[in-house]
């Protein structure tokens, strides 16, 4: 039986108004390819990089969330390599000198995970490949866009703890609003190295596994790693110290390149950069602009009565999460109400549509009030449902409660009028609730059809024991 090791390098695109180090606009990717670009991410001769400060900032806090060390001194290097879509043939990057190292991550199962460094650098563009076309195009547009590229401890043991972790860097990426952190938009791109080895032996020869864009593909292809390196070691053979690309389509890995090494890159100190010096005033500074994080939403739900598993679903989604405390501010009920009702209707109608919460129109204040119309018992929970899509559009409840004559019924004779015709209408299911009383819920819900959804269930069913004794 073999233990398995795996590291994570994960690169987070920042959301800065402009690159890394150039005043180009960041976010260009939908423009004309090749139209946001200036000499200085081109790389032309002469052309003279200054330092983005928001990005700093944003690196800073960031390497604080993840409980980083931030040292004095932090410095840029040029990292040469060559592919199309780096104009530079170098790439702006750190290397011993990073704004964070020697952090920590807590997982669900206690487990900490170390990390290693956080580092800012500069993204490459892209390449566009055209269908049925023996050739790719290159847009630069995204070349020298503001990253934060985080580097794990090789510390996690399976890949559904790769899977965990990725989703923690996700929402605390989002609670500080430092980066969208979305992957499908490749706001944020994981490399992963995993390896074989005997308990009690040292480390096996890692392969990684690049730019994958979904923490499903990383699960995916960590679980087919992993199967093929026990296949190669169980047979006697070796594992290479390759580079790794993941096809989706086909669910398996392949042979990208030969694995490089540190001396490949030719590490030098960026000669136009002048290293940074970070006072602990400024980090304290960026630490009380700091919001909060996941992990202390999460108590703060849990101390306030809500489910674990709701509280874990929405402390880790910023949007979700901010929403809610809104919404509590305004409603004096119980927190899980709310909870149930943004975990349950309304994000199963996000979901059919393809939004996130800031999507809609739907306002915190006439969440807490159809909730209070339901506790008032103004009307059921049925006509609140029947009403959500109008109300996540925009639409003030008790307006079209009123508009639409939606009211609950609480008249105790206009709902045993509804039950007695219910009754008469229904003689064999009334013999089968005088033998089981339980039965009783059908015909409930026949006088709730009945009166369109609007009589007092709690009415409905004394009324219905009165009568039938």
């Amino acid at each position: 039986m073999f233990e398995v090791v795996i590291g994570l390098e994960v690169h987070l695109a920042l959301n800065t108004e402009s690159k890394m180090f150039c005043s180009c606009a960041a976010e260009s990717q939908a423009n004309d390819a090749n139209t946001a670009s200036c000499p200085v991410c081109l790389g032309l001769p002469g052309s003279l990089p200054a330092i983005n400060e928001n990005a700093v900032e944003k690196g800073i806090m960031f390497s604080l969330a993840l409980n980083c060390e931030i040292p004095e001194l932090t410095q840029f290097h040029r990292k040469h390599y060559y592919y199309p879509d780096q104009p530079k043939n170098y790439q702006i990057s750190q290397y011993d000198r990073p704004v964070g190292e020697h952090g920590s991550v807590e997982l669900s199962n206690g487990r900490v995970i170390g990390i290693t460094r956080c580092h800012l650098e500069e993204d490459a563009g892209r390449l566009v490949h055209p269908s049925y076309s023996d050739y790719s195009l290159v847009d630069v547009n995204r070349a020298g866009t503001a990253l934060i590229e985080m580097v794990t401890e090789p510390e996690l043991k399976s890949p559904e703890e790769a899977r965990e972790f990725l989703r923690k860097i996700r929402a605390i990426a989002q609670a500080l609003d430092i980066s969208d952190a979305n992957p499908e938009e490749g706001k944020m791109r994981a490399d992963v190295n995993v390896s074989l080895h005997e308990p009690g032996t040292e480390f096996g020869t890692k392969v990684e596994i690049k730019n994958l864009n979904s923490f499903k593909s990383v699960q995916r292809s960590l679980e087919y790693e992993i199967k093929r390196q026990t296949r190669i070691l169980e047979d006697g053979g070796k594992i290479r110290q390759d580079t790794m690309g993941w096809d989706d389509g086909g669910q398996k890995t392949y042979l990208m390149r030969t694995k490089e090494g540190e001396a490949d890159y030719s590490y030098m100190p960026e000669p136009d950069l002048p290293p940074l010096r970070i006072s602990k005033e400024k980090v304290e500074e960026i630490r009380s602009k700091t919001p909060e994080l996941p992990d202390s939403k999460l108590v703060r739900y849990l101390d306030s009565g809500i489910s674990e598993k709701d509280a874990v679903k929405i402390s880790m989604d910023a949007k979700l999460s901010r929403f809610f405390d809104e919404v509590a501010k305004s409603y004096s009920g119980e927190t899980q109400k709310i909870a149930n009702w943004l975990n349950g209707d309304i994000t199963a109608y996000l979901n059919s549509k393809q939004l996130n919460i800031d999507d809609t129109k739907l306002k915190p204040v006439n969440l807490a009030d159809l909730l209070r119309l339901i506790d008032n018992m103004q009307i059921s929970g049925k006509i609140a449902k029947d009403i959500l899509e109008d109300v996540i559009n925009g639409a003030n409840p008790e307006s079209i409660v009123t508009e639409k004559g939606l009211g609950q019924i609480s008249d105790d004779s206009a709902i045993k009028e509804i039950a007695q015709k219910v009754i008469a209408d229904n003689p064999d299911l009334v013999e089968r609730v005088k033998a089981n009383p339980k039965a009783i819920n059908a015909l409930l819900g026949l006088v709730m059809k009945e009166s369109r959804g609007k009589a007092n269930p709690e009415i409905v069913r004394k009324t219905l024991q009165d009568i039938l004794g």
